[in-house]
């Protein structure tokens, strides 16, 4: 894992809270029906700034909403962030939204801050709400749990189907100051992102003024979040939230800080593509040649994106025709005569027309990678030319086997 990150930024514990003044707490309130955790809390100091992006459905929980306006509001000066899982309470009409108001106004109670200084997030199940007999209740006990060493527990408490949590955090000297990005996600199923991820959080101790943070994310999501596919489903419930707080960082350092949160983001949303749900590894597929960067990535997505291809890896079969079929219906243009295609070190396609391979060899490689789930090994590598332009994307997804359908069959029966 250390090799994802430049030499300077090295990894250390803490997640979410390894930048300094950011707490976080975790509990197991009763929202699910196992024990497992299922409410977080993130309490970030005071003059902290936050990006948001969110799902760009039409159908939304109302928390998305309220959490944009608040945004908007207080100029991205947001001080918490409570987090359920269990339920998504998305189109629950008016009472999912009094719901979602009086949990943050609990909260702010407690926290001795503005309402309009709390967002929520929440995740589960589309058109539940959340149980509030219990939430309420519940929101001395999380804030009680917050600490600088949390974000561990929160991690646990946002999962839903995720097999594993998904934290990270690096560290750099810029100038003389330690800089810390802490960062926690999550996200399985229900994953082909149209703004950020299912819900994914960054945290960074440097100030930074609001502009120039908002396009180092908006960047940052495009490239990590944004190139994620499981099944090609975008939620409800997507947000990103990005916080920045502590002594203002000079500017000649900015590029090597959104170096770091670019690698950051994009540990995030690779952990989640390779927990995909019934996932068994891990598919890279990175593309150059094409007129600019944007269409590469959507080449790129369209390919990690499509049932044939995931189908074909799962089986280990090196079915060429089903990625060229994909990049043919990407709406992107390309003269199709230069596309030359690798799947691993193997090269299967030259200026558009097949080329002779040991089908074997090629079918050996994608077995031993099936082999190394949540391992560095575990990732299938797509590589794809189609043209001479400057233009290059990477995207991620995973392979789609019948345990997916055995999850979503049945997913609220």
């Amino acid at each position: 894992m250390s090799s994802l990150f430049p030499s300077q930024w090295s990894l250390v514990s803490g997640g979410i809270t390894a930048p300094h003044g950011f707490w976080a707490g975790g509990i197991s309130a009763g929202l699910k029906s196992t024990l497992k955790p299922d409410l977080a809390l993130l309490l970030v100091p005071e003059n902290s700034v936050c990006f948001g992006a969110f799902t760009q459905s039409l159908f939304r929980a109302s928390c998305i909403d309220l959490g944009q306006r608040s945004i908007a509001k207080n100029k991205g000066r947001i001080r918490a962030v409570l987090i359920n899982s269990g339920q998504a309470n998305a189109c629950t009409g008016e009472q999912g939204l009094k719901d979602t108001r009086t949990a943050i106004r609990e909260l702010a109670k407690l926290l001795s801050i503005n309402e309009s200084e709390v967002l929520m997030c929440s995740t589960g199940v589309i058109g539940e709400r959340i149980p509030m007999d219990i939430l309420v209740p519940s929101l001395a006990e999380v804030v009680k749990s917050l600490s600088s060493e949390g974000g561990d527990q929160a991690a646990q408490a946002i999962l839903t189907t995720d097999l594993r949590d998904k934290q990270i955090a690096v560290q750099a000297n810029l100038g003389g100051k330690i800089v810390s990005i802490g960062g926690m996600a999550k996200g399985s199923g229900m994953i082909h992102p149209n703004m950020a991820t299912m819900l994914g959080f960054i945290t960074c101790d440097v100030g930074i003024p609001k502009n120039i943070w908002n396009e180092m994310l908006s960047r940052s999501v495009q490239s990590s979040f944004n190139a994620i596919t499981v099944d090609g489903d975008t939620s409800t419930n997507d947000a990103f939230l990005a916080f920045n707080s502590g002594d203002t960082l000079s500017s000649k350092h900015f590029d090597f800080l959104e170096e770091g949160i670019q690698k950051v983001t994009q540990f995030l949303a690779k952990a989640i593509a390779r927990d995909g749900e019934g996932a068994n590894c891990l598919i890279q597929t990175e593309v150059q040649g094409a007129n600019n960067d944007h269409d590469a990535r959507k080449l790129a997505r369209t390919v990690c994106s499509s049932s044939l291809v995931k189908t074909a890896i799962h089986g280990c079969d090196p079915n060429w025709g089903r990625i060229v079929a994909a990049l043919g219906r990407s709406g992107i243009e390309f003269d199709s005569r230069f596309v030359s295609l690798w799947l691993g070190q193997f090269q299967l396609v030259k200026d558009g027309q097949p080329i002779p391979f040991d089908r074997k060899s090629v079918s050996d490689y994608m077995k031993l990678k099936m082999k190394g789930r949540y391992m560095e090994d575990d990732c299938i590598s797509l590589k794809i030319v189609i043209g001479a332009g400057k233009g290059f994307g990477t995207g991620w997804g995973c392979d789609l086997s019948q345990e997916y359908i055995h999850i979503n069959a049945d997913y609220t029966t």
